[in-house]
């Protein structure tokens, strides 16, 4: 790996005197100017350090990782940027830059990612939440009514990941009963907490696939997140991804970027009541053969758009 110049990365030691210095903590290593006297200046200096490491939101960044040293959320931060700062503070901030200036991603620093206005617990070994897969949660609201006809419904979420597709349509739509299953342990702990944090049920079985849940078929709405990224594409990802997130989340099998649209649709045939719905979240340029693969199968299908034009979100139903 490069540094952002493309030369040799920097050791741990001078990335944390380049933290300590725009932190503002004396360093005997640079000299650099006295430690930041308010929340204000910290944030300032945590910018400029952030913008010189080429984080893509340095600003924002900054802000998350400021607020979160200070045990603040961003508004509480610009609510107190007079606030005195004491040394302890200095080099939590200081450790929290020098973790993103290695380009670890701010989710996993802090602990936690927003996803449909609410903020879930996410860590390494788990995927972090995007906003593009809020677009799930969307349509599964828009299709509950007709699937349940009034009555109590059952959705399964596949390779759940931190939950919160689960637990977000459990809250959006309480006479849901929600099942989720992913084959992590890491996944099963975290969604089982972030089902907690939002006080809410959810039935959580470790396994692989569609298959595990079916004896709590059948269901209503099938939905799912699935690993979707050639892995030939891994070179040009941003290091955020490749480097920190978990392989098996992220890649498809190799030379078959739509294994999983393939078995979801098979599977999904089983345990779908008549009428039911399957929604997968797709990759760039895969709509095409997602809608190809889906009415070969037997589905009603149609593709959904995100805001960027990208056929992300398949929509599948089972004839009657």
């Amino acid at each position: 790996m490069t540094g952002d110049a493309g030369g040799p990365r920097p050791t741990g030691a001078e990335e944390s005197a380049d933290a300590a210095s725009t932190t503002g903590r004396p360093s005997a290593m640079t000299g650099r100017p006295p430690a930041p006297r308010t929340a204000g200046e910290m944030l300032a200096m945590a910018r400029a350090f952030l913008e010189r490491k080429g984080a893509p939101e340095g600003r924002l960044e900054a802000e998350l990782l400021v607020a979160h040293s200070l045990g603040l959320d961003r508004l509480g931060l610009f609510m107190q940027l007079d606030r005195p700062v004491g040394g302890a503070e200095i080099d939590a901030a200081r450790d929290l830059l020098v973790r993103r200036g290695r380009r670890e991603p701010v989710a996993y620093i802090t602990g936690k990612r927003e996803f449909y206005g609410r903020d879930f617990r996410v860590g390494r070994g788990v995927l972090i939440p995007r906003p593009e897969t809020e677009q799930l949660v969307d349509i599964a609201r828009e299709r509950a009514g007709a699937l349940a006809e009034g009555r109590s419904y059952h959705v399964l979420d596949v390779g759940t990941g931190t939950g919160c597709i689960a637990v977000t349509i459990a809250l959006e739509l309480p006479d849901a009963c929600v099942t989720a299953v992913d084959i992590s342990e890491k996944a099963i702990a975290y969604t089982e907490a972030n089902a907690e944090l939002h006080e809410v049920d959810v039935s959580v079985l470790r396994g692989d696939g569609i298959g595990v849940a079916s004896g709590a078929a059948p269901f209503d709405l099938v939905v799912s997140n699935p690993p979707y990224v050639d892995p030939a594409d891994a070179p040009g990802l941003a290091p955020e991804v490749r480097e920190y997130e978990p392989e098996q989340a992220l890649f498809a099998p190799e030379g078959d970027v739509d294994y999983w649209v393939r078995r979801l649709l098979a599977d999904a045939a089983g345990v779908l009541v008549p009428g039911g719905l399957l929604l997968v979240e797709l990759g760039a340029g895969q709509g095409a053969r997602a809608l190809a693969l889906a009415r070969e199968a037997g589905f009603e299908a149609r593709l959904h758009e995100d805001l960027a034009g990208i056929e992300r979100v398949l929509e599948a139903r089972r004839a009657d």
